[in-house]
């Protein structure tokens, strides 16, 4: 899922390569990857996961996915900034919809730049396709699935350390999933921004690899990346929480640990 500044360098001209930069427009201008194509994930947030809100990011998914011009032949590589949530989050909605040549650039533009390998400045169209794909749902739950299964999951709860205790307030409640313990998404990466090694990583996440995991956060970003952490130190059942925080902190009639 991961892809080195090195390899993405050589493949520049492969013409079944998609690169999307998903930072903000600005930053996007003030230099990219030569060919990458600019697709803010952050604008798409969802924090609806009753049976119909599913439906409907899918139906939104899929028109996005198309606008990048994602076809079955394509690799497909996202990077930001870092190895981080943006990238992250469209790695594993290609995921969600069976797209495995999907990968995030190990360090993002920073190490990119780090290297002196090529930018430029001019925007890049897209070249949309019909993309539909196959949906995985093992890699998606709502907030019913976890309400029902709060004793037998492993909720893994990415925020900042004041997100999870409750001093920090991004809902119309504050705290936490009950059950769910903290470890920070940016815990993930090290100081160059790149994805720590398996090593590293399994220091952290030292729990059986049979267990039946969710990663949520506010909005399913930094969810994602954590997603991604796991997945690569060989960890089966893993599940993005799509509506996360904004979902959870924000429905009364949910459970809040503080």
């Amino acid at each position: 899922m991961l892809i080195s500044t090195s390899k993405l360098n050589s493949i520049l001209d492969d013409p079944n390569l998609i690169i999307a930069d998903a930072r903000s427009f600005k930053e996007y201008s003030d230099g990219h990857i030569p060919g990458a194509v600019h697709l803010d994930l952050f604008a798409f947030h969802w924090i609806d996961t009753s049976t119909e809100g599913i439906g409907n990011f899918n139906r939104q998914a899929q028109r996005l996915l198309s606008i990048l011009g994602v076809t079955p032949e394509k690799k497909v590589v996202f990077y930001d900034s870092v190895s981080g949530m943006l990238a992250a989050r469209g790695v594993w909605m290609l995921m969600y919809f069976s797209h495995r040549d999907v990968v995030m650039l190990d360090g993002g533009i920073t190490k990119w730049q780090s290297e002196n390998l090529p930018t430029e400045t001019r925007s890049n169209a897209f070249k949309p396709s019909d993309f539909s794909g196959t949906i995985e749902p093992a890699i998606i739950t709502g907030f019913g699935h976890i309400r029902d299964n709060l004793d037998t999951l492993k909720i893994l709860d990415v925020r900042s350390p004041g997100e999870y205790d409750g001093s920090t307030i991004r809902a119309a409640r504050s705290g936490h999933i009950p059950n769910s313990f903290n470890i920070d998404w940016s815990q993930n990466l090290r100081e160059d921004g790149t994805l720590k090694s398996d090593e590293e990583l399994s220091q952290m996440y030292a729990f059986p690899k049979d267990a039946q995991i969710v990663t949520y956060c506010q909005g399913a970003y930094r969810a994602a990346n954590s997603f991604l952490a796991l997945k690569k130190l060989g960890f089966e059942d893993v599940r993005v929480y799509l509506g996360s925080w904004g979902e959870w902190g924000n429905r009364l009639d949910l459970p809040v640990d503080k």
